[in-house]
């Protein structure tokens, strides 16, 4: 009986854990989050109201880099690396925390998901590995390794805040 529940037991475990039941990991074809020891150099952002500087990064595919982002403004903000059309789809998901109430103009709020019926609660998380909120007067920082040569950007998809020009060039050579 033992040996029975003991295997059992093995049994869940191994299919719980199995990469089947996993959810499916971000993944960017411009590279993946690394740890702050793995940057080769370290970039400072100040996040303004509305600006960030510098305008725009020079980066060499293969390299680490730490971002170290400093927000001196009074609102909220958000360093989030992407193509346009990355920053485009984030910011609906964006609007869409900011209309439910969970994202203020200085902050998230932890939400009662059983007072929001009808939406889709799997979204409401600002949890993607390519992007950080900073509050005002904090620093965050983000590390990311770019694994190949291409155009991107920096934004902050806060609603209105990219199309208030909080958008930089981000430039991956060989």
């Amino acid at each position: 009986m033992f040996l029975r529940k003991s295997l059992v037991l093995a049994a869940c475990v191994l299919a719980l854990s199995s990469p089947v039941w996993a959810a499916p990991a971000h993944t960017y074809d411009f590279g993946q989050p690394a740890p702050a020891a793995k940057a080769t150099r370290s970039v400072e952002v100040v996040m303004g109201d509305m600006s960030f500087t510098p305008k725009a990064i020079d980066i060499k595919a293969g390299e680490t880099v730490r971002f170290v982002l400093v927000n001196k403004g009074q609102l909220l903000h958000e360093f989030n690396l992407g193509d346009a059309a990355m920053h485009a789809k984030h910011q609906q998901e964006m609007l869409k925390m900011q209309q439910s109430g969970m994202l203020t103009p200085t902050g998230m709020k932890e939400m009662d998901h059983s007072a929001m019926a009808g939406m889709d609660h799997g979204t409401m998380k600002h949890d993607d590995p390519n992007s950080v909120l900073v509050e005002p007067g904090k620093t965050a920082e983000l590390t990311w390794t770019f694994t190949k040569a291409t155009n991107l950007e920096f934004a902050c998809n806060i609603p209105g805040h990219y199309q208030a020009g909080m958008v930089g060039k981000l430039t991956v050579s060989q």
